[in-house]
């Protein structure tokens, strides 16, 4: 077992974490569990990603939306006081539009390009996605991205 970093968490871990998806949500919940527990220190994740979460949960397909209220309650039972919150620091906010640019971000991808850039400026080492494509430029400040299922077996959860 690997010495434990304190993960920065994404969206995709919040939502298959929280929301029972079958087999998607076997990794997410043991994380999620091992932090309510507190076996699990340090975890942060972003305020993007918290409002990220309640949009998406609000409106999944009916058999898997919740409501507005029990969205806000999985939030405050399971992250909000759970997790350090946190955002990206208006100094670095023209910075991460201006890397967007360059990087010829588009639509929708700006989000986790906010959510990755939030995660650096924290000091993240390590970012648990199951969207990994999408975080894939942070191995170049050495920050490992992994999915859920990679960080519950290399750390045994």
């Amino acid at each position: 077992m690997a010495a434990l970093e304190p993960p920065f968490i994404d969206t995709s871990i919040l939502i298959a974490g929280l929301i029972e998806m079958g087999d998607a949500s076997v990794a997410t919940r043991t994380i999620l569990e091992a932090v309510v527990a507190g076996r699990l220190k340090d975890v942060r994740t972003a305020w993007h990603c918290c409002l990220e979460f309640y949009a998406v949960a609000t409106s999944l397909p009916p058999g898997l939306r919740v409501s507005p209220q029990v969205a806000s309650q999985l939030l405050k039972e399971n992250v909000l006081g759970k997790m350090a919150i946190e955002d990206l620091p208006k100094a670095a906010r023209l910075q991460c539009l201006a890397s967007a640019v360059t990087e010829k971000v588009a639509g929708g991808r700006v989000y986790d390009a906010h959510i990755a850039e939030t995660a650096r400026a924290a000091g993240a080492k390590i970012v648990v996605t199951d969207n990994r494509r999408h975080f894939v430029g942070l191995m170049r400040y050495g920050i490992r991205v992994m999915t859920a299922t990679e960080f519950v077996d290399e750390f045994g959860l």
